[in-house]
């Protein structure tokens, strides 16, 4: 058997298959690689699609060409009740394996014709719509995860830099991670930035705003590495610098902080490598238990604060949108407690009607 380049399997006659099923199951797995890289998929998504399925097989001990419909209850059944998975997450396998299972069940890649030659039966497909998870809604994240309100993201950051001079103080290592940190937590905040673009800064992603000349050389932070769409690279975006306290941030990181001068890069270790998100994961959920804060607070928090705190200081949500770099005005409304004007407009109608009215009836009474 050999697999091109689009996935397709062709079976070479004159060569003998000794173990047919793992052979026949690496090179459905292979064939579906390369469907994916044609389709320009990332990588990762790849990577973590292929490692789904391989689960999938363990926990269920069959081969994709025995799966069925009954199968695939079992294995959700024990996500939900023993793994306690999340909502998102098993949308992810079911979205997953059944990509997996369109394409070894497509007559067009030949795998229903190797099948049947060696095993007397064919993939199909047993991922549907009504055994699988939909996507129903536009945000499905756990009721937990909310923003830092301000007194703790005050809370926060003090923490962390008593942190940085305890530690300095101490004479022991950690002092540069401890620093290093403090300034990520601050500059995702103060740009509302997801972790990985936090990461990947480097000096030449900062320049002056024209228009804004108040913040000097930081009066934009140009982010290179946003959230991809599908089958794309990560979309860049400008962050106008909004706050006046974040290129005091950056001054001081630069000049008493940043290890590796002749780097590009913002934030490495100390080896010179990026910082991982277990790594940042760490250090702040010890922080947020020693200051007492509830679950449903992380690094992504940051960037909800961001937006939450934006809105709720008037800002306009169309600016806030292009700040966060939404596609769609509904997914910033996801951190807008007000989300629209005809809503705002409404209540405030509403509420002045309500005071003139009520303002009338007392004069009214007081002159009967």
């Amino acid at each position: 058997m050999q697999i091109d380049g689009s996935g397709r399997v062709h079976l070479v006659q004159s060569m003998p298959v000794l173990r047919p099923d793992e052979q026949v199951l690496q090179m459905m797995l292979d064939g579906w690689r390369n469907q994916q890289l044609s389709r320009n998929l990332q990588f990762a998504t790849i990577e973590q699609r292929l490692r789904c399925v391989h689960r999938f097989i363990d926990h269920v001990n069959e081969d994709p060409w025995n799966w069925t419909p009954a199968i695939v209850e079992e294995f959700s059944a024990d996500l939900r009740t023993v793994k306690h998975v999340s909502h998102s997450t098993l949308r992810g396998y079911h979205s997953a394996l059944r990509a997996f299972t369109s394409y070894i069940s497509n007559p067009d890649y030949g795998w229903d014709r190797i099948c049947e030659k060696y095993f007397g039966t064919h993939p199909a497909q047993v991922f549907f719509d009504w055994n699988t998870a939909p996507h129903v809604q536009e945000y499905d994240g756990r009721p937990s995860k909310r923003p830092y309100t301000r007194e703790e993201l005050v809370a926060l950051f003090d923490h962390a830099d008593d942190e940085v001079e305890r530690i300095g103080a101490s004479g022991r290592k950690g002092w540069h991670a401890a620093y290093r940190d403090a300034v990520m937590m601050k500059i995702a905040y103060g740009y509302g930035l997801r972790f990985n673009e936090v990461r990947r800064l480097q000096t030449v992603d900062l320049a002056r705003n024209p228009h804004a000349r108040e913040f000097g050389a930081f009066g934009v932070c140009k982010v290179r590495f946003g959230k991809a769409k599908r089958a794309s690279p990560p979309k860049p975006r400008s962050v106008l610098t909004v706050w006046h306290w974040t290129p005091g941030i950056f001054e001081d990181w630069l000049a008493n902080g940043r290890g590796a001068p002749d780097s590009l890069d913002l934030f490495t270790t100390e080896r010179g490598y990026l910082v991982g998100e277990s790594t940042m994961n760490r250090r702040l959920t010890r922080y947020c238990k020693e200051l007492g804060f509830p679950d449903g607070l992380d690094f992504h928090s940051f960037r909800r604060s961001y937006a939450t705190h934006l809105l709720e200081d008037g800002w306009d949500p169309r600016f806030v949108q292009y700040q966060m770099g939404h596609e769609h005005a509904a997914t910033t409304g996801i951190y807008q407690f007000v989300s629209d004007d005809f809503r705002r407009s409404t209540l405030r109608d509403a509420l002045d009607r309500t005071v003139t009215e009520a303002m009338q009836r007392r004069i009214e009474d007081g002159t009967s």
